[in-house]
Parts: C-alpha cells; structure tokens; sequence
C-alpha cells in the first residue's frame, strides 16, 4: 500500500461535520473541491439517515469521485445497511404505497428522513445501488458492518460484491427483508468468540486487519453517550472500529488515516480553538 490512504465512517446526514472533517485532513478546499491529490479516501457506509443532509451528502461523495479520478486519485464509497433501508423504502413504496411489508416504517423508525426522499434523484438511486460491499486496500479489509453476513455470502470480495449487487436487483420483498436482517448484525468480533471468525475473514479475503464502520465505538465499549475521540483497535488489533458517532453525538466526529502498520493520523471533528 503506497497511497495516503483516508477512511471515514458512518456519517449519517452531518454534512457540515463531514466538510469540516475533509477540510482539516487536507483533502477538500474551502469550497468543498478535491485537493487531496493522489490520496485514497475511503468511505465505509452510512451516509443517509438521522443527520441534516443525507442527499447532500451522497452529491459530496459522488463529485468528490469524480474530482479525485482527473486529479490521480481515487474516493470509494462502500454500501451501508442505511442505503440497504432506504432502497427498500423507495422501491416498494412504489410498488405498493401502504407499506404492505412494513419497509418504509422500518426506514422511517430508524432514522429515515422524509427530505432525503423527496431529494434524492434517479442518479444518486443508481449510485447507492452500485455501491460495493467489501474492498481490499494493503492489509486492510472494509466493510461497512462487523458481521458475520459478508462471510456467509461468498468466498471472495469480487464474489462478495456481485452476491450484494444481486440482491439489490431483486424485486423479492423475501430477499430484501434477509438481507436487512443480516446486514443488522453487529458485535460479531467482538468477545472471545469472534477470535475464530475473525481468522475466517481475514483468511478468507487475504486481508490482515478489519476496518469496519456500524457499531458506534461508545456501544463497543457501553459507554453510551460519550464522545469517542478516536478509533478503536480490538480484538487483538486485527479490527478497528471507526464509528465516531457523529450524527449521535453533537461533539462527536473523526477521519483516520491509515497505513500498513495501522493509525497514522487522527482527524477529530471539533473545531480547532485559538489562544487569545
């Protein structure tokens, strides 16, 4: 892995945290263009839901793509069990505007919000559908959720990816509600039990170390309501949680900066405070 290499969690709609976060590490100018040359930024789900603008923030990361690709770059934007919830609530809403299958009210109760609906275009509905679930960068594997599901799907990331873009094809409400279901799941490397599962994945998509999003780091840890300053390593430090919170907690927001040995670089969210 020679590229500087970025990655951010859950941002659930904070639009204003994630500018200012992109911003202070370098990687956007003061109007929100891409700066950061030929860094690699990842992005590990989430992106919608419960925050101020989650349709702004999908348009951020898509320009963002495009600018990074012309200037050496690369941004890759993972899918998330938010864009999996918000799928489902647009597609079989229109099928069937009473909810027969309770997909928008489950949207809706976790977080969902009715602006984003009324926002998002056929576009940004193409782009969360074409989203991967797994990538490989060096040593580390992302993904968006630390659960046993990606595991269960196939045994490659290539294999992985195709197995999700299926299922996000799929007019099955049977499919759809598995597949949320599953993508719920956290906690799975957590305790003594995940030590064996966590051998599993990394051998199985010849990764070193995990790098998910999903679970806030304050819920890993149960200490709810705390601001968690930077990300976890656990597990032995074969996972690292990156999960800040920042859409739960007002204070609450970090980028990390990866490299082969693991945290380079912490970027916290709140602002920098001058001496007077």
């Amino acid at each position: 892995m020679s590229e500087t290499l970025w990655v951010v969690g859950d941002i659930h709609g904070a639009l204003s945290k994630l500018k200012l976060l992109l911003l202070r590490s370098g990687l956007t100018d003061f109007d929100g263009s891409w700066r950061g040359g030929a860094a690699h930024l990842v992005f590990l789900g989430d992106y919608l839901d419960r925050g101020e603008d989650g349709a702004g923030v999908l348009r951020l990361i898509r320009t963002l793509q495009r600018q990074a690709l012309l200037a050496g770059g690369r941004v890759d934007a993972l899918l998330g069990n938010h864009e999996v919830m918000f799928l489902a609530a647009m597609l079989f809403r229109q099928k069937d505007p009473r909810d027969e299958h309770g997909f928008y009210e489950y949207w809706h109760s976790n977080g969902g919000q009715p602006r984003d609906m009324t926002l998002i275009e056929p576009g940004d509905l193409g782009w969360l559908s074409e989203r991967p679930a797994m990538l490989r960068v060096g040593p580390w594997l992302m993904q968006h959720a630390d659960s046993a599901m990606y595991l269960k799907l196939a045994p490659s990331i290539p294999e992985v990816n195709a197995a999700v873009a299926s299922k996000l094809q799929s007019t099955e409400p049977r499919v759809w509600q598995e597949f949320l279901s599953a993508f719920a799941a956290r906690f799975a490397f957590a305790g003594q039990d995940g030590a064996p599962l966590i051998q599993r994945v990394l051998s199985t998509f010849g990764a070193e170390r995990i790098v998910h999003g999903h679970t806030p780091i304050n819920l890993l840890l149960g200490t709810s309501g705390e601001e968690p300053g930077a990300p976890l390593p656990y597990a032995s430090r074969l996972c690292l949680d990156i999960d800040s919170a920042m859409a739960y907690i007002p204070g609450a927001g970090f980028m990390t900066r990866l490299d082969n040995e693991g945290i380079a670089e912490v970027v916290p969210y709140p602002p920098l405070s001058f001496a007077r």
